[in-house]
């Protein structure tokens, strides 16, 4: 847990302070870092979703929690959105208003390919007092429910994970992940338990519909061994790593990915073996992160260009897009990026590419897009225009970091509907992003990732995915009412009311 004890007081669950709303008007966190308090806007935010909600839901004859997760109430929140940080998502008060609109935009994305490089769940053993889920015994603290019926964590875990992420979001293919560790409570899931959930759900599939990581710990004992186990028995999708060492901990194994001694050797087995896709983790700090880590300095992309380049071989895609300022509100760092044009350590990544003369490095959108998007719609526009300026739309990877934050349908639809605002475009030399399915937004949703993860043939029209027994499953879920939970897991900032829970 990156948290102090002190942080962790100030935090609920964000399911216990539900709202029923399509997408959280509160920064989410899984542990990793603090979020913001709430701001103005947000509540803001809030108070509109809360007016066209009953406004709209009266006139299309339902009750205000149907129609928050119908169509038409995804729609209200982000014209709730565009009322309160002006018009950057692409949403008409009449889809908003009428839910057979609402359907009929619906259902044009309904079939359109979404391949999500980042999702997890915890192992069905996973206690609740561990890591990131012991947060909820602070819940305790405010709900007499919990203390009574105690801590669960069945949210996280796989049932509920395949509910969320492939029937209640337009979700195809999806990538699960996981995080070292120094301690093996403390792990989520280990690679033998990664590679034969990849195996199981695609069986009963009937399709490649999962891909999965094997995790690398550079510095503990045997990882080079464990490396060698993983290309003979597991044969992941590609290898994950956390250059700060185990997240949730001070830990005594940092690491480069330009440390020659160390990680070289690491990559001539992956050249070999053939699975060549690196992925990493780096930015999302705590604000206090250079009082409680030694060596926080890892988490920079100073160490990406030099491996990239003398890797021509590999791929390396970096989680988060390496996005440091998560902590704070984004108003300091958008004035930073309109007088600089500098966002940390986005605009370091960005750069590699043409600095070192290399093209084998990708942008990834976990929680970075999400939190920017609910917090700021401007900084998550400039994000979006920075990276695909100086690395191409064709380096820029989905993922979600879900089911932490729930269904990954409002990140989803976000990205479908966000653009990038004339002035900004005008200033800074911005493209625009362009339709939801168009060659950009399409790139971004599954383009980049299937040449990536070699799924070419996997997202293809006719492909297995459109016929298969998840589909089919999907389908008869959808006809028989099954509706989106509009719930976010993780915890957010208490709200002073809610201090005496």
């Amino acid at each position: 847990m990156w948290l102090s004890e002190k942080q962790k007081k100030a935090l609920v669950g964000a399911d216990e302070v539900a709202s029923g709303y399509p997408i959280p008007t509160r920064m989410i966190t899984n542990g990793e870092f603090m979020p913001i308090e709430q701001t103005e806007d947000q509540k803001r935010v809030e108070r509109e979703i809360e007016s066209l909600s009953e406004t709209f839901a009266s006139k299309n004859h339902m009750p205000r929690r149907s129609f928050l997760v119908s169509a038409a109430g995804m729609a209200a929140s982000f014209l709730a959105m565009n009322r309160v940080f002006g018009d950057f998502f692409n949403v008409s008060t009449a889809e908003a208003a009428d839910l057979g609109e609402a359907l009929q935009v619906r259902d044009r994305y309904r079939d359109q390919m979404i391949v999500d490089s980042q999702l997890h769940f915890v192992r069905s053993d996973f206690r609740p007092s561990e890591s990131l889920i012991a947060l909820g015994e602070y819940a305790k603290r405010w709900n007499p429910i919990l203390e009574k019926e105690g801590i669960t964590n069945d949210r996280f875990k796989l049932d509920n994970f395949a509910k969320e992420v492939f029937f209640d979001s337009d979700t195809k293919i999806g990538l699960i992940s996981a995080a070292p560790a120094e301690h093996g409570d403390n792990v989520f899931l280990d690679n033998a338990a990664l590679a034969a959930t990849r195996h199981a759900f695609n069986r009963v599939s009937e399709s490649r519909r999962m891909l999965c990581h094997s995790v690398i710990w550079p510095g503990q004992d045997g990882w080079l061994d464990a490396i060698d186990e993983a290309i003979e028995i597991h044969k992941p999708d590609g290898w994950k790593g956390y250059t700060l060492g185990d997240p949730f901990v001070n830990s005594k194994y940092p690491w480069r990915m330009d440390d020659e001694k160390m990680m070289y050797p690491a990559y001539e087995k992956m050249v070999r073996s053939g699975i060549r896709t690196v992925c990493v983790h780096k930015g999302l700090l705590p604000d206090n992160y250079k009082d409680i880590f030694d060596h926080w300095h890892h988490a920079k992309v100073d160490d990406v260009g030099k491996a990239a380049k003398d890797w021509p071989e590999l791929t390396f895609v970096i989680f988060h897009s390496g996005f440091r300022p998560l902590l704070s509100s984004p108003e300091p760092e958008l004035q930073r990026f309109e007088k600089e044009q500098r966002i940390d350590w986005i605009t370091d990544l960005a750069e590699i590419p043409e600095t070192y003369g290399v093209n084998n490095v990708y942008a990834e959108l976990g929680t970075t897009f999400g939190s920017c998007a609910i917090t700021h719609p401007r900084l998550a526009a400039a994000i979006l225009g920075q990276l695909i300026q100086k690395m191409g739309s064709d380096r820029v990877i989905w993922g979600t970091d879900s089911v932490w934050y729930g269904s990954p349908q409002w990140q989803i639809e976000a990205l479908r509907r966000i653009e990038i605002p004339d002035d900004m475009q005008n200033a800074h030399g911005f493209a625009p992003l362009g339709a939801a399915d168009g060659p950009v937004k399409q790139a971004i949703f599954s383009g980049n990732a299937a040449r990536v993860f070699r799924l070419e043939n996997d997202i293809a029209a006719d492909g297995a995915w459109r016929k298969d027994r998840l589909s089919a499953v999907k389908a008869d879920y959808l006809a028989n009412g099954g509706t989106p939970s509009n719930t976010f897991y993780g915890f957010v900032q208490k709200l002073r009311s809610e201090g005496a829970r």
